[in-house]
């Protein structure tokens, strides 16, 4: 998060760098930033596994996405409750994730959008109709264990849950299997 492109400030490359050092897993890198095309190989070079863009930041998202595959990196495009899904129908074929934002940018612990279930099931056609199997259906914003199955019914394969987890007086290992547990045997 930039300030700008949200309300918010968070980490950047360096943070990336510093996580890579420590872990092989996956770094999703969600880039709520304006101008994300400027930070495609910083991003990168830090170790990210994937960049996610926002289609409403970038000036030129057909490029933002060629140079994100180019320095390796595997490509995700992003839309804020208020885009209409047809903002990023026209990209993918050129990504490896598709984000629904189910709350507005910027800030953890919102209520989720229920609005969001809508485009996510619209982006679950768009891509089966496609033939586009492969690339992942994300939903961030306001998962809880209450709607995580609503989520996945609707055709999300990935589900981000920030305040769900790390608020949990239970702990993180059991607020994780409370939201597994929601979403087992949930088909799109």
């Amino acid at each position: 998060m930039d300030g700008h492109f949200v309300p918010n400030l968070t980490f950047g490359p360096k943070m990336v760098a510093d996580l890579r050092r420590v872990t092989p897993l996956p770094l999703d890198v969600h880039l709520m930033i304006e101008r994300p095309e400027e930070w495609v190989e910083r991003y990168a070079e830090a170790g990210a596994t994937t960049l996610t863009i926002h289609v409403e930041s970038s000036r030129e998202v057909p490029g933002t996405l060629r140079a994100i595959r180019a320095n390796g990196v595997r490509a995700g495009i992003t839309l804020n409750p208020e885009t209409p899904v047809e903002a990023v129908l026209p990209y993918l074929a050129e990504v490896d994730l598709a984000l629904v934002m189910s709350v507005r940018p910027g800030f953890g612990g919102q209520s989720f959008i229920e609005g969001a279930l809508g485009k996510v099931r619209s982006l679950r056609d768009a891509l089966d109709r496609a033939g586009l199997a492969t690339v992942e259906l994300e939903v961030d914003g306001g998962v809880k264990p209450a709607n995580a199955r609503r989520v996945a019914e609707a055709g999300a394969s990935v589900l981000v849950a920030g305040s769900a987890v790390f608020e949990d007086p239970a702990g993180v290992g059991a607020a994780l299997a409370k939201l597994r547990a929601a979403v087992v045997g949930a088909r799109p």
